[in-house]
């Protein structure tokens, strides 16, 4: 152990480092390079307090900005989100010397049998990376996973064991977001809250309105278990404004697909506090596919009828969900939806390689499908589901080990909440099992897997799953 009066010393000492490092950055306007001491005391704090280093994270995370964003390096076609990426790039070899040295410490969570399948979805796409389209993306995807996993599920396990940490994870994430949120609202205000400017008003921050409130709706059910929960008056009040400006940030986020995912958590929730059966929800899951396919052509028609596009107006931007006639956004969906089920129908067993949609998707584009927002290049993302992308670039078998994962994961959630003893404990895996359903039913209409926004949530949620699972730590 090193002592406390030491550690202060070498604190000062690199702080000091940095400092200067700093001055004579900005009097040579290289802004950029203000980073580099900041990396290395971040550093420094992974050897000493690996802790304290996870929850910095999880604050920045909300706060990173990608280099896109800000106009690095764009001649040369890097982007890396700042300052979470470069940390977690360094984390990924202490994570390594940690598992070998402590392989004892890590026994629990390796013998889980999400783990298990997260090791089987991993190795599938190393495979499909070796027959990638274009490795080069395909291993570069292949390892940002692996540093989001190996962080935010295996080493944070450690932390993970403690409630206190748990909570520390999620209120370390709440009080970032909250930052942004002020941001965004701030700005949104000088354009009178319209929808237009909702789409770009929260940068650097994040991209678009779509991560900006698939944040949001994750952070929902878990703020509001932090407020209902908290003792003290005073942190109540604190918490119960910051749920308040997020419901309000999330509404003028005007992120349709994030409404929908709410309201899905909603009935969620209903399920699981009316205690319904998994046989009975199995069977009106099965009649609505079944009525979904028998009235096709009746519900197309109806959905071609409606013609209302996005609306400053909530009541007409909901209206607007459905509409399949005249709506670009939603046109652009079902290209992009039509342009992946090709691209796996040619590659259907090993896909074209982890990351490569993007690449190879504009080719299989009908001039028919196209839209206003269209391009010929398919220079404009990724196919907008996040289980069409892993179809097209893994094969069905990669969809198949993703969706058995997810399965397992929200029946661990669902046992341990009917498993678990005190009310407390109970409530904070359902607001984990609602959080994780917001996210994976907006998945269906969006990708949000290889940012750090949602990366680093979602590995640490399932991480704590996991940990109360094995431990039955009491809260």
């Amino acid at each position: 152990m090193i002592k406390e009066k030491f550690f202060r010393y070498i604190f000062f000492l690199v702080f000091s480092i940095y400092l200067l490092f700093n001055i004579n950055f900005l009097i040579k306007d290289n802004y950029f390079f203000i980073a580099l001491p900041f990396l290395i005391i971040l550093t420094f704090i992974s050897i000493i307090r690996l802790d304290l280093l996870i929850l910095i994270i999880s604050f920045f995370t909300p706060l990173s900005v990608s280099l896109k964003e800000i106009g690095f390096f764009t001649s040369l076609g890097i982007d890396m989100a700042i300052p979470t990426e470069p940390i977690l790039f360094i984390l990924l070899f202490i994570i390594f010397l940690k598992m070998i040295d402590n392989y004892l410490e890590f026994q629990i969570l390796f013998s889980h049998n999400i783990t298990k399948l997260i090791v089987v979805y991993l190795i599938w796409i190393f495979i499909t990376s070796i027959k990638s389209s274009i490795p080069v993306i395909s291993f570069k995807v292949l390892i940002t996973r692996l540093w989001y996993i190996l962080t935010f599920y295996v080493l944070a396990s450690q932390i993970f064991k403690k409630q206190f940490y748990r909570l520390l994870f999620i209120k370390s994430y709440i009080i970032g977001l909250l930052i942004v949120c002020l941001f965004t609202l701030y700005n949104h205000y000088h354009y009178n809250f319209s929808q237009e400017s909702a789409h770009w008003v929260m940068s650097p921050f994040f991209k678009d309105h779509t991560s900006y409130g698939m944040s949001l709706a994750l952070f929902l059910p878990l703020t509001f278990y932090i407020f209902y929960y908290e003792k003290k008056l005073i942190n109540r009040v604190f918490y119960g404004i910051i749920l308040f400006i997020f419901i309000i940030s999330f509404i003028l986020s005007y992120t349709r697909a994030a409404w929908i995912s709410i309201f899905m958590s909603l009935i969620f929730y209903s399920v699981v506090k009316l205690k319904i059966k998994f046989k009975y929800i199995s069977v009106f899951t099965l009649v609505i596919f079944l009525f979904g396919y028998v009235f096709s052509e009746n519900i197309l028609k109806f959905l071609e009828n409606n013609t209302q596009d996005s609306s400053d107006s909530f009541l007409m931007h909901i209206k607007s969900i459905s509409n399949i006639t005249s709506d670009a956004s939603n046109l652009e969906r079902i290209n992009r939806w039509k342009s992946a089920i090709k691209l796996f129908l040619e590659r259907p067993h090993f896909g074209w390689g982890i990351g490569t949609y993007q690449f190879n998707y504009s080719s299989y584009q009908n001039f028919y499908d196209k839209t206003i927002i269209s391009t010929n290049f398919g220079d404009k993302g990724n196919a907008h589901s996040e289980y069409l992308s892993i179809l097209s670039e893994t094969g069905w078998f990669g969809l198949f080990s993703f969706l058995i994962l997810l399965i397992h994961i929200f029946y661990s959630s669902i046992n341990l909440i009917s498993g678990l003893n005190l009310k407390k404990e109970k409530d904070f895996i359902l607001s984990i099992f609602l959080s994780l359903i917001t996210f994976f039913i907006h998945s269906f209409l969006n990708n949000f897997l290889d940012m750090d926004k949602a990366s680093v949530p979602i590995w640490a949620l399932i991480s704590m799953v996991v940990m109360i699972d094995k431990k039955k730590i009491k809260i």
